[in-house]
C-alpha cells in the first residue's frame, strides 16, 4: 500500500471514529495511550476474515442504551474455522455487519447474553433481512443460542412476522425453509456450540446484586489453542475469573459517571473500571476490551471522558487495553492479538 493511500485510509478512518479510541495496538509492543491501530477497510483489503487456525473478533456495536449514531447497540463478530457467529445482536448489527463486508446470510450462529432490548432488537432484522436473497440469501434455518426463554424469543419472532413470511413466499421470493428462526435453550453452563473445532461455552453472571435479571450469561469462544471471552453485563463475579483465565482477548462491559451517585442504581449492575481493571490483572489477557460501555446520558447525566475511564482503569491493571469503538477487529494468531479498525464499506449510504 503507498503512503498516500495509507494516510487517507486513516483520514478516513479518523474521521468516522472521532478521537483516537485505541489504548493498546497489540500485545507484541507496549501499551501506547491514545495510538490510532492499523486500518482495513472491507473495500481495500476484503471483508474482515480469519484463515486457517486464526480466529477475528470484531465488535459490532459498543453501546449502552443509549441512541448512539457512532455507537450501536452491543453485538460481537466471532469468526473461526470458517464460521461467522455473533454475539448478542443490538441496535444497528447488521449494518455493521455490512459495513465489515459479512453477507447476513452468513451467520452460522447468534448468541444472546441476557434478554434486555438494547441486546435484541437487532435480532429480528438479522434474521429477517438475511433471507432475503439480494442482502444475504441464507440457505437454512437462523439459529439462536442462549439460556432459558431464547426460544421463547424465537417463536415469538416467528409468530410476529409470520405475514411477512407468507407473503414473500407466495411471491416466490424465499423459500420456506431459509426463513426458519431456531432457538436453542441451555439451563447449565457448558458447552453450547460445537463446530469445525469452534468451542462455544456458556457460563452465568451476575447482571444484578438481587438477582433480578436472570437468566444472565456470558461466553467463552476456543479454537486451535485460541481463545476470547465475552462477559455480557455483569457485576464482578467469579466466573468471569474462571473462564477468562488466560484468554486471548476479553471483551468486558464497563460502566461510569462524573458523580456515581446520580444512577446509583444503574452503576450497582455493572462493572466499575476499577474492577474490571482488577479482573483484567488476576485472568491476564493478552487483549483487554471494553465495550457495553455505558457513560452517563448526553444532556442529563454527565459521563466521564476514555482518558478518564484509561485512568480510572490504570489504577488496578497495567497491561493492553482497548476502549473499544464499533468496527475495532482484534485478530488473533500464533504471534499474538493485533488489534485494527475496519473502515466502514459505505458504498449503500446514498
Amino acid at each position: 500500500m503507498t503512503h498516500t493511500k495509507s494516510r487517507r485510509l486513516r483520514l478516513a478512518a479518523l474521521a468516522f471514529l472521532g478521537t483516537a479510541s485505541i489504548i493498546a495496538t497489540s500485545c507484541s509492543s507496549p501499551a501506547s495511550d491514545g495510538a490510532i491501530p492499523e486500518v482495513v477497510t472491507a473495500t481495500e483489503a476484503g471483508p474482515a476474515t480469519a484463515e486457517g487456525d486464526q480466529m477475528r473478533v470484531t465488535l459490532l456495536g459498543t453501546a449502552s442504551p443509549v441512541l448512539n449514531s457512532r455507537r450501536m447497540g452491543p453485538a460481537t463478530l466471532v469468526q473461526a474455522g470458517g464460521l461467522n457467529l455473533v454475539f448478542d445482536a443490538g441496535r444497528g448489527a447488521p449494518l455493521r455487519l455490512q459495513q465489515a463486508g459479512i453477507p447476513l446470510g452468513s451467520i452460522d450462529g447468534t448468541f444472546l447474553t441476557h434478554f434486555h432490548s438494547d441486546h435484541v432488537n437487532g435480532l429480528p432484522d438479522l434474521w429477517l433481512t438475511g433471507f432475503i436473497p439480494a442482502f444475504g440469501g441464507r440457505e437454512g434455518s437462523f439459529d439462536v443460542y442462549g439460556p432459558t426463554g431464547t426460544a421463547h424469543i424465537a417463536n415469538g419472532l416467528a409468530d410476529t412476522y409470520d405475514q411477512d413470511i407468507k407473503v414473500r413466499v407466495a411471491d416466490g421470493e424465499v423459500k420456506p425453509e431459509t426463513t426458519k428462526i431456531v432457538g436453542h435453550d441451555f439451563e447449565h453452563d457448558g458447552v453450547v456450540f460445537d463446530r469445525n473445532g469452534v468451542k462455544v461455552t456458556m457460563f452465568e453472571v451476575q447482571h444484578d446484586p438481587k438477582h433480578a435479571i436472570e437468566p444472565a450469561v456470558g461466553y467463552r469462544v476456543d479454537y486451535r489453542g485460541h481463545s476470547a471471552l465475552f462477559s455480557g453485563d455483569t457485576i464482578p463475579v467469579d466466573n468471569i475469573l474462571k473462564y477468562g483465565a488466560g484468554v486471548d482477548v476479553m471483551v468486558h462491559e464497563v460502566a461510569d459517571f462524573a458523580d456515581r451517585s446520580k444512577m446509583a442504581t444503574v452503576f450497582a449492575h455493572h462493572t466499575s473500571p476499577q474492577q474490571a481493571g482488577t479482573i483484567f490483572a488476576q485472568t491476564k489477557p493478552k487483549m483487554a476490551v471494553y465495550s457495553h460501555i455505558v457513560n452517563g446520558i448526553p444532556g442529563r447525566v454527565p459521563g466521564i471522558s476514555e482518558q478518564e475511564l484509561v485512568d480510572r482503569t490504570r489504577e488496578t491493571y497495567q497491561g493492553p487495553l482497548t476502549v473499544g469503538r464499533d468496527l475495532n477487529s482484534f485478530l488473533i494468531t500464533s504471534d499474538g492479538v493485533k488489534a485494527t479498525t475496519i473502515e466502514p464499506d459505505n458504498q449503500y449510504d446514498n
